[in-house]
């Protein structure tokens, strides 16, 4: 649990050679949240950044199971410090540890239709066929000069970019942090000829006063992912990086992560697609009635097979059927596929909001506000936003008088600030068809336009 750091990256490798399951966690999570992945992944230790061991020690009595404690920077007796460590030499013998392909390496967490994280397993087999996949569709070099800004809980930063880089030789630039004026200054710096970022970060550098003053002549691949890309947006970065080939990287936690890709060439004729599938990736567009779809005009979900894929979610056999029910894995991602089989993100299946690439399970928000005495319902949605590119947005009726601050100082008890919802709208009621279910299609359109002015 900790920001980018060098032992962020050599406790994952440690890991790894070490036959162990490592458990990336989103250094965000508080209370609760935090809590039930330690507990839930069954982890025996717990190694945090300093700043971050507030946070342990607050749910240090719901971890019976977590024996060792250390520090991932800085530490100090009783706490066992990574990077201490890797500078001593003081490592013990793994020349007798036998590691398989197909034994577990990661737990990634994501979010679902359920307010409960689901822990995907990843075989160290997952990861190589990904980072293959990645240096083949993602046109990777050992020449490249690749900065690593984001969140290395994150798959995508990690496992598409970070690791494959590192397994061609090349030089690594790990930031603790996603800052605009950091990075630009990087570019130019340094020579950083690759960057990967969600467009919500694209969108802030192209803002940044530094955008047009900076020398980013270095940058020759640029990756954007993690959530969609507005095309107006993409247009505009392509116009003022002429010379940068741009790749859309599209796919999900469960696929180590990366599912397709457009490439720079294909950018033009197709500025809104996804791609087609990487090289170890085989996909299928599916109607509600399980059938393939017809090219050209057909919507439906996407399904993957893959070596690539997470051998199911830990300790969830009813989710891992249903995920893999057929022999393919079910995305939960709404698609249109074309006759040359790019793909074209419609929606998501399940209802999860993507907030600055950030997956929130909208019942989980829902959950916590139903916890309010005045709220009698409560509907959270993902509406546009300029920046996050979708905004929490919940849509509430009151049983007695409230404001959004008091919605929303209540939330903060309970969940991670990116969690929190961006605007609370009230209303008399909620629209729900004959059978009671709610109608959040109507919801989005009657508040779509209103979360973008909001700053928060």
């Amino acid at each position: 649990m900790g920001t980018n750091s060098d032992a962020y990256l050599l406790l994952y490798l440690g890991c790894a050679r070490a036959g162990l399951v490592h458990v990336p966690v989103n250094y965000n999570l508080v209370g609760g949240e935090l809590s039930y992945i330690v507990g839930q992944s069954g982890s025996a230790a717990l190694f945090a950044d300093p700043g971050l061991q507030h946070a342990v020690d607050a749910i240090a009595g719901d971890l019976p199971d977590v024996v060792h404690r250390g520090t991932l920077r800085d530490g100090a007796d009783p706490l066992a410090d990574v990077l201490a460590w890797a500078l001593t030499g003081e490592v013990p013998d793994l020349s007798h540890v036998s590691v398989a392909d197909d034994d577990l390496v990661q737990l990634l967490y994501t979010s679902g239709t359920t307010a409960a994280p689901k822990g995907a397993m990843m075989t160290h087999r997952a990861f190589v066929c990904e980072y293959v996949s990645c240096v083949v569709a993602l046109d990777l070099d050992a020449s490249d000069v690749p900065l690593h800004p984001l969140p290395l809980y994150h798959s995508a930063q990690m496992h598409a970019f970070l690791m494959p880089y590192l397994m061609l030789g090349a030089t690594n630039h790990v930031v603790e942090q996603p800052d605009p004026t950091d990075m630009l200054a990087r570019i130019e710096r340094d020579s950083i000829t690759a960057l990967f970022a969600p467009p919500t970060v694209w969108i802030a550098l192209s803002e940044h006063p530094d955008f047009a003053t900076r020398d980013l002549t270095a940058l020759r691949k640029a990756y954007y992912g993690a959530s969609i890309m507005p095309v107006p947006v993409l247009q505009r970065l392509r116009d003022a990086l002429r010379g940068v080939g741009f790749y859309n990287a599209f796919g999900q936690s469960e696929i180590a992560p990366l599912a397709t890709v457009l490439r720079p060439e294909e950018h033009d004729a197709r500025p809104d697609s996804a791609g087609r599938p990487v090289l170890f990736v085989e996909i299928r567009v599916v109607g509600d009635d399980g059938d393939d779809v017809p090219p050209s005009g057909g919507q439906g979900e996407v399904l993957y097979r893959s070596p690539q894929l997470c051998t199911g979610y830990w300790d969830k056999p009813e989710e891992t059927e249903e995920a893999f029910a057929g022999g393919w894995f079910h995305s939960g991602d709404l698609v249109r596929i074309d006759d040359e089989g790019f793909i074209f993100v419609v929606d998501r299946v399940k209802d999860v909001i993507n907030t600055g690439g950030v997956l929130v399970a909208s019942r989980e928000v829902e959950e916590v506000l139903y916890l309010h005495p005045a709220v009698a319902e409560v509907a959270v949605i993902g509406t546009p936003h300029e920046r996050w590119i979708e905004a929490i947005t919940a849509v509430v009726v009151t049983r007695e008088p409230a404001t959004e601050e008091d919605l929303l100082a209540h939330a903060r008890e309970h969940l991670a600030a990116f969690k929190l919802p961006k605007a609370v709208h009230f209303v008399d009621e909620l629209p729900k068809n004959p059978s009671g279910k709610l109608l959040k299609r109507e919801l989005r359109e009657r508040f779509g336009g209103d979360a973008s002015a909001v700053g928060r």
